[in-house]
């Protein structure tokens, strides 16, 4: 172990050696009341140090603008059912985001009033757009920024927000007026743009390259990932790519999949958030399951980059270490996060780590400069597969601590119904399938996936003040059954319903473990909001999150049901969490020492994002995406809401 981690830790010199001509542009200007990514930070903590909006004053936001895209549309209509998912940024003294049909509008941060609006898939009359493709829906999580060390005024594209989208495109646009920066990808034959088509994919179906959470940006360098259709046996590898911020031309590319198996198996993407250690010179991935994602015995052997915390070389996109959080996945298990660049207090030290959350709801502390976990983890026994020729991993790594953010294990009296039928439903559903634990495979007769859930996109902040992990969760089930397929097969290719797996002896068919009148047979609170000590690494509190709604009839907080729920937290300097995600469509601030609600307001539909908050003109604004998701709710809008506390009136 000591020469493992001599080795890492010079192989971890080396890397920031390389990594200094990146220092210059990661110096960038930005201001304590900006969000210029994602998560605020390069590390993505998801923390703001402003303090304006705080537990004596929030109860006096009101909703100080809105701002509709018009980019929403129904289920069955020609562009698809959309998903407003969008963390806008602010930076540049403007707010940026991206919308779900891929255009990317520049807003006054105090006003909400439109700058410029980006859209590739229109142009001026007798000129081509960027790209032919129709518009489609898709989830666009954010944008980038980038800006030259020293910009020269009058100079175009100086400033840059980097878009990725559905078909592998990656755009560059001025950041000061929406136009098309046309070096950016000029020596492939695109100007304004870079496409994951122009490079090997591998896979043997169509590959699937689009993007959802967006580019990041480290020094002089944009990151794009790619998606991939995992239920197919050699999907496309999950590749991630460095392009030049001015010319687009490639810098490296890394492959999760091991060389000598790029053609039998694919996927291990990262459709997740990325976040970025400028000074380390690392790049942090959250990478997915092989595909298939449910079978594995065209996958017998290794595959350690997938289902792991990769920290990528920002010189060289070679892995300097990794942590794999499942074995053998068999259960889509996929990491759905960043793994958050935070410096804990532990034992009296400041440590900096990686906090990597999980879809069973658990909690992995990694060491940033080697990848050694910070808490211990066992590897323990589990649950062995019935499908012939599968090699189940025979024992998976549990985090000893921190303690798990939501439930781990169900019973046979756990079973939950709004009736007493409705319970007995559960419970003979319950003892019908196979269920031995976190990790029961996949198989003919039916088995449940539990947790399923836990953690999902955008579900987790650090305070840094007060030393908590802020984590969001949920407590659901998924049931899983196996098919053996007598022929040609088709059907959904969803997650939440099933999907022909193609290229192996099955499809799969999957559902969210419910009664017959739609509410989970697990028990409440469906979902939570819980703090972790970071020192200890036990849970400080955990509230339940959102009120469910049944029937058309919203549940009483006091039942303390909560909600299912996508999107995550924000903590602020405050002493304030604020957080939507939950289907009653609200954002709601709670007390970060407690988790006592201070404050609520309704949005146009559930707001399945994280908020962010900047500092516009004096002023402290929290903004959030309330548009929903049309997979989980009807509700769906276009809107971009900004909350701010009322101007103070003369004496």
């Amino acid at each position: 172990m000591r020469f493992w981690l001599v080795k890492q830790a010079a192989l971890i010199g080396a890397v920031v050696g390389a990594c200094a001509s990146l220092s210059p542009s990661i110096a960038q200007t930005t201001n304590v009341g900006d969000w210029p990514s994602i998560g605020n930070d390069a590390g993505g903590s998801q923390y703001s140090p402003l303090d304006q909006i705080n537990a004596q004053t929030v109860k006096g936001l009101k909703l100080a603008w809105t701002h509709r895209s018009g980019d929403v549309s129904e289920k069955g209509s020609a562009t698809g059912a959309t998903a407003l998912e969008a963390v806008p940024i602010h930076v540049n003294n403007t707010l940026y985001y991206c919308t779900p049909f891929n255009r990317v509008f520049a807003l006054d941060p105090a006003t909400g009033k439109e700058k410029w609006v980006f859209d590739p898939h229109s142009a001026p009359a007798g000129a081509k757009p960027l790209i032919a493709n129709p518009r489609k829906s898709g989830i666009c999580r954010s944008v980038a920024y980038w800006q030259a060390v020293e910009p020269q005024s009058g100079k175009s594209c100086e400033k840059r927000i980097f878009k990725g989208d559905i078909n592998g495109n990656v755009f560059a646009i001025d950041a000061d007026t929406g136009a098309s920066c046309q070096d950016f990808g000029a020596a492939k034959g695109h100007p304004g743009y870079v496409t994951q088509l122009d490079f090997e994919s591998y896979g043997t179906n169509d590959p699937v390259h689009g993007m959802t959470s967006g580019p990041v940006v480290l020094g002089d360098i944009v990151i794009a990932s790619t998606s991939a259709k995992d239920s197919t046996a050699d999907a496309n590898n999950g590749f991630v790519r460095a392009f030049d911020v001015r010319t687009g031309e490639l810098k490296w590319e890394f492959d999760p999949i091991p060389p000598e198996h790029v053609h039998d198996t694919g996927a291990a993407n990262v459709w997740s958030t990325i976040s970025t250690d400028p000074e380390r010179g690392l790049i942090f991935l959250p990478t997915t399951s092989p595909s298939s994602d449910y079978y594995g015995v065209n996958r017998t052997y290794d595959v350690p980059l997938a289902d792991a915390t990769v920290a990528l070389s920002a010189a060289t996109g070679k892995p300097v270490w990794h942590f794999q959080a499942t074995h053998h996945d068999l259960f889509d298990y996929d990491l759905p996060g960043h793994p958050l660049l935070v410096t804990i207090t532990k034992d009296g030290q400041k440590i900096p780590v990686a906090i990597q959350q999980t879809k069973q709801g658990r909690v992995i502390v990694l060491n940033r400069d080697t990848g050694v976990p910070v808490f211990p983890i066992e590897e323990r026994p589990v649950a062995q597969s019935t499908i012939p020729g599968e090699q189940t991993s025979p024992t998976q790594p549990f985090p000893v601590l921190p303690e798990p953010f939501s439930r781990q294990t169900l019973t046979e009296d756990d079973m939950w119904g709004l009736t007493p039928i409705d319970r007995a439903w559960c419970k003979s559903h319950f003892k019908e399938m196979r269920y031995e634990g976190a990790f029961t495979p996949p198989g003919e007769d039916g088995s449940l996936v539990f947790p399923f859930g836990g953690g999902n996109w955008g579900g987790a902040a650090f305070d840094q003040k007060n030393n908590l992990l802020i984590m969001k969760g949920q407590n659901l089930a998924l049931r899983v059954k196996m098919i053996k397929k007598t022929g040609a097969s088709s059907g959904p290719d969803d997650p939440l319903s099933g999907a022909d797996l193609s290229g192996t002896p099955y499809k799969i068919e999957l559902g969210l473990f419910l009664s017959p009148l739609g509410a989970p047979c697990t028990p409440p609170p469906f979902g939570t909001v819980t703090a972790i000590n970071m020192d200890s690494g036990k849970v400080k509190w955990q509230v339940p999150l959102g009120q469910a709604k049944y029937f058309g009839i919203t549940a009483p907080a006091f039942l303390g049901w909560g909600s299912p729920n996508i999107g995550g937290p924000m903590v602020t300097a405050g002493g304030l969490v604020f957080i939507g995600a939950s289907l009653d469509g609200k954002i709601r601030a709670l007390d970060v020492s407690s988790g006592q609600e201070l404050w609520q307001h309704k949005i146009a539909a559930p707001g399945m994002s994280i908020p962010m908050t900047y500092l516009s003109g004096g002023k402290q604004y929290v903004v959030i995406a309330a548009g929903g998701n049309a997979r989980v709710t009807n509700d769906l809008s276009d809107s971009i809401m900004a909350f701010a506390l009322p101007d103070q009136k003369n004496p």
